[in-house]
């Protein structure tokens, strides 16, 4: 049996160059980070913003300069109205070449009620491997705890994919992925024998990295693991 290749999502592609970037490579997806600001507008970006300073791309721009020539990876920063965010992407992308993902559990739902309600079949996914600065020690235990088993927050976010950070996944997601038969998305993997591991076919579905070109020169065996 052949196993499919690893498909590679380009991190954090945030400005016109860095998008451009992604397209030229041949990535198989471009992934954007995305905000909503202050003042109720969608730019690229990764962390929260108060008033966007006007060198920041908007999500309306980046949808346009990614449409038709490559499949987005929409990682969405913000919680609440997740879904007009993804119902402009579908309206731009369609859904075939749309991927998204979140950290928050009520967001996903949002997303795959509105997804099933409009007849779209779409990739959803839950993030697991959140920050916790700040949390109290009992606070820490309970997300991590979350996070190794997920059961309940899939079962209650109805995620269709598996998304997780990549020491996460090789503690317990990837074995979650495979006894659910979910896609499994592994991010951010970025040092060349992480990316050997992850890289090979059956490890992965897709792997999130801020080294694609060596992600790609992997899978085409290009390079020695």
């Amino acid at each position: 049996m052949t196993l499919a290749p690893t498909l590679v999502s380009a991190h954090r592609c945030l400005t016109r160059e860095s998008i451009e970037a992604a397209i030229a490579l041949g990535a198989d997806y471009v992934e954007i980070d995305v905000q909503r600001a202050a003042d109720g507008s969608l730019v690229l970006h990764h962390d929260p913003v108060d008033v966007p300073p006007a060198e920041l791309l908007t999500y309306d721009e980046a949808l346009g300069l990614i449409a038709g020539r490559a499949r987005v990876h929409l990682d969405l920063k913000f919680h609440g109205d997740e879904v007009d965010a993804v119902r402009l992407a579908v309206q731009r992308l369609g859904t075939d070449h749309l991927l998204v993902t979140t950290g928050h559990d009520d967001g996903v739902r949002a997303v795959r009620d509105w997804a099933d309600a409009a007849g779209h079949h779409l990739m959803v996914g839950l993030s697991l491997g959140r920050g916790v600065p700040g949390f109290a020690i009992w606070q820490m235990v309970q997300v991590r705890a979350s996070e190794i088993w997920p059961e309940v927050r899939y079962r209650h976010s109805r995620a269709n994919i598996a998304v997780a950070h990549h020491w996460l996944a090789r503690i317990r997601v990837a074995r979650f992925a495979r006894r659910h038969r979910l896609p499994l998305l592994v991010w951010t993997v970025d040092t060349p024998r992480s990316l050997a591991y992850w890289m090979r076919p059956g490890r992965a579905w897709l792997v999130t990295t801020n080294e694609p070109a060596l992600a790609l020169r992997l899978r085409a065996g290009r390079i020695s693991p």
